[in-house]
């Protein structure tokens, strides 16, 4: 049986009783029966030779193609893998196989170019990966095919002779030394001529710039090594007749040294000479520093200068080892003769040509203990002559400042003093004024002008309040006599206040003023019974029983009523 040309089959079974014969019964069923496939068909490509166009702008590691085997089994009978056999491509190309698809995927191992080689021939072939050996008979289970791959021509854009360039220039160069050259051609067979330019930012400084056609770089500033001793610049390529094909190459220039920085000393020295030295001995040691590059620098050498006379003082011994010590010529010196000396200095480098400079080295004279620490120096030891210890020039500065600092609080008081409230005596204020005294209780009235409630028929006339001076005058308010002694003392309170809310003359505050004015007799009569004792008085007092139980006790003692007692 052949699965491939019938999968299925229907089979009707009948059984029958009685042998069959008349009378019997028989009954039916349907099998359906499904064949299983088995590895018998061997995989064959439709064609024995295909053609495939890649154009040589591919990229490596990309699909190119695809390729494909049939096989007529199905399932794991129709796994099958894809290999190159032979063929002019085998290293430019490579085959892997789609698990889903059962295809073969065609990839570029490596790149391109239509100019040295247009075509590549594969053998490929396609074989299962499951056999069964009981049909190896119906055998080989594999098949190959040829394929022929045409690459198609693509415009690049030109490329570099190197991937990348170093070039060298001497600093102080003039502008327009010639730096190095870089060289890019067009891979295509139209071999386009080739302009090159240099990519700078807007703001990047330029210090060289290319031929457009040769590709020569020159410098167009004055280089400094110590300032940038190393440019990257990056130098692009188009073809002239495709300029938007660029290609990119970088480009380094290190600056090489030139000896153009005389030594200086490594820091300024603050060298001391004790009064108590001795010839010979060494005082400090002092070095050099350069700014070039190490074969134009060390090493330093120290020495006077020669066109200066001898210095009785000092000497200057050069180590060797790009330092040089300072040393002392005669025994002992004094601060009271002369207490700084100046000692000039040579200092040249290694470089070819040698450079030198000059400097000099300030030496002060000091104090110093026997063991060579310096004690006192300068203005110091001008007041030790003068029998003044540090601790009694620090006693001393600390009590000018202490002094400074009383006088300084005591005008800062003087001037946070508040002014007094009187300023004059024509600017008298009855507003409230402290003051220490105790006073002289309600006598004490000549500090206000109570007359015009103490009587108020005296207040004939307005008077103006004596805290201020008015620019303008109202005119007074007469009243007549008989009004003002039939007015009670609160409505004349009312009316001055009244008068003086309404007064634009007046400031826009309240003055206190104490009246000591008791008021008019009241009609009752006085109640008082001081003289009592000595007076014989018939009065009758039954009316204290009447004003109620506040004079209770009060008619008790006058034995008018008895006292209510509760037992």
């Amino acid at each position: 049986m052949d699965r491939e040309a019938r999968e299925h089959y229907s089979v009707v079974i009948q059984a029958k009783d009685m042998a069959g014969q008349v009378g019997g019964l028989s009954g039916s069923t349907t099998v359906n029966i499904t064949l299983t496939d088995v590895n018998d068909n061997p995989p064959r490509f439709p064609q024995k030779h295909y053609q495939l166009y890649v154009p040589e702008s591919a990229q490596v590691g990309s699909a190119v193609g695809k390729i494909k085997a049939n096989d007529a089994d199905t399932g794991s009978n129709a796994d099958m893998t894809y290999s190159i056999i032979n063929g002019d491509g085998i290293g430019i190309f490579s085959i892997s196989t789609d698990r889903e698809t059962r295809e073969g995927i065609l990839s570029l191992k490596k790149p391109l170019n239509y100019e040295k080689k247009k075509s590549y021939t594969l053998n490929i072939e396609g074989a299962n990966t499951h056999l069964d050996f009981r049909f190896s008979h119906l055998g080989p289970f594999k098949d190959a095919t040829m394929l022929k791959i045409i690459v198609g021509d693509v415009d690049e854009p030109p490329q570099f002779s190197m991937p990348s360039y170093d070039m060298e220039v001497y600093e102080n160069a003039k502008i327009g030394t010639i730096v190095g050259t870089v060289l890019a051609q067009d891979p295509d067979s139209a071999n386009s001529l080739v302009r090159y330019f240099i990519n700078y930012n807007a703001e990047e400084d330029r210090f060289f710039n290319i031929d457009a056609n040769t590709g020569t770089i020159k410098t167009t500033r004055v280089l400094d090594r110590e300032e940038t001793p190393w440019y990257n610049i990056t130098v692009a390529a188009s073809e002239n007749d495709n300029p938007g094909l660029l290609s990119h190459v970088t480009v380094g220039i290190r600056v090489l040294d030139v000896n153009d920085n005389p030594p200086e000393l490594a820091r300024e020295y603050d060298i001391v000479v004790c009064e108590n030295s001795k010839p010979g001995q060494v005082i400090h040691t002092i070095s050099a520093t350069d700014k070039d590059d190490f074969a134009n620098g060390p090493r330093f050498n120290f020495f006077l200068d020669e066109r200066l006379p001898l210095n009785p003082n000092f000497t200057l011994k050069d180590n060797e080892d790009n330092t040089a010590s300072i040393l002392t010529r005669r025994r002992r010196f004094s601060r009271s003769i002369q207490d700084v000396y100046y000692l000039p200095i040579m200092i040249s480098d290694g470089g070819i040509p040698s450079l030198s400079s000059s400097s000099t080295l300030t030496i002060r004279v000091c104090a110093c203990e026997r063991d060579g620490r310096v004690r006192t120096c300068h203005a110091e030891a001008f007041l030790s002559s003068a029998g003044l210890s540090t601790g009694a020039l620090i006693a001393i500065l600390l009590c000018v400042v202490i002094l400074l600092a009383i006088v300084v609080l005591f005008i800062t008081l003087r001037r946070s003093k508040k002014e007094p409230l009187i300023i004059s005596e024509e600017d008298v204020r009855e507003n409230v004024v402290t003051y220490d005294d105790e006073g002289g209780g309600e006598e004490d009235t000549e500090a206000f002008d109570i007359t015009a409630l103490r009587n108020p028929s005296a207040a004939e006339e307005l008077k103006y309040r004596r805290d201020i001076r008015p620019e303008v005058k109202l005119t007074p308010r007469h009243q007549t006599l008989s009004t003002l002694e039939s007015i009670d003392v609160q409505e004349f309170i009312k009316q001055r206040l009244a008068e003086a809310d309404l007064d634009p003359s007046v400031p826009p505050y309240d003055s206190l003023q104490t009246y000591a004015y008791e008021g008019q007799r009241s009609e009752a009569g006085s109640i008082s019974s001081l003289d009592s004792a000595t007076t014989q008085s018939d009065q009758d007092y039954h009316y204290l029983g009447d004003w109620g139980p506040e004079f209770k006790k009060l008619a008790e003692l006058y034995g008018e009523i008895e006292s209510e007692r509760t037992t």
